[in-house]
């Protein structure tokens, strides 16, 4: 429904009332919802999609979609899943892959992944194949004897960022089909980091070298 993305723990309101003066003054535009525009829009969208229905929201993400994907499996209903989903939001990545389970806990997500194209597919094979076709790139993000320092690494521009399930990490399969595992450097005491952390992590990894990397002068 248009008013049910999360309020703030606080109690305090977001966004915006009613459209001032009624009715008679409503843009006469295609792109805003006329419950909105009577009942105020309280979700969390940034000021421009203010009174927007959510398919012209998606329609106008869609002309300027980063091609970047992100994948993550669900073999144990993994709560990380629906952080995963945010963070793609907030850099609007291509598509959000789901590999297991088709249904995961989108809590986390606070209804962002309605902004965005979400795939499932039942198996490391299928998401593969899907990523073959479109001659795009897996790349994981995980710790191992084979994973090289996501610093050193020239991430493609067009790829699958691949996360595994929280606690084991990649499943054998879905590494196999990786071109590349990347390690996040650590230097704590811990084996490895959250999986929605890793995932922002390697997503603002992209963006600098995608959108604000410089290349050095001659």
């Amino acid at each position: 429904m248009p008013g049910d993305d999360a309020a703030p723990d606080d109690g305090s309101e977001v966004g915006v009332g009613p459209w001032p003066g009624g009715p008679a003054s409503w843009p006469d535009d295609p792109r805003y919802d006329p419950v909105l525009l009577a009942e105020g829009d309280r979700r969390n969208v940034l000021d421009r999609y203010r009174y927007w229905t959510v398919e012209a929201i998606v329609a106008d993400l869609d002309t300027r979609r980063n091609p970047v994907h992100v994948a993550i499996e669900n073999l144990r209903h993994d709560l990380n899943i629906g952080s995963v989903v945010r963070t793609a939001n907030a850099v609007n990545v291509a598509g959000v892959h789901v590999v297991g389970r088709r249904r995961w806990n989108r809590r986390g997500a606070m209804v962002t992944d309605r902004y965005l194209h979400v795939h499932h597919h039942p198996d490391a094979a299928h998401l593969a194949g899907w990523a073959a076709e479109r001659h795009l790139p897996l790349i994981g993000l995980d710790t191992g004897p084979d994973a090289v320092p996501l610093e050193t690494y020239d991430l493609p521009r067009a790829c699958v960022l691949v996360i595994g399930q929280e606690g084991p990490g990649l499943s054998e399969e879905l590494r196999s089909a990786c071109e590349a595992v990347l390690a996040i450097t650590q230097f704590g005491s811990t084996r490895s980091i959250n999986a929605g952390a890793a995932a922002a992590v390697g997503l603002h990894a992209w963006v600098r070298r995608h959108v604000f990397h410089q290349r050095p002068s001659p």
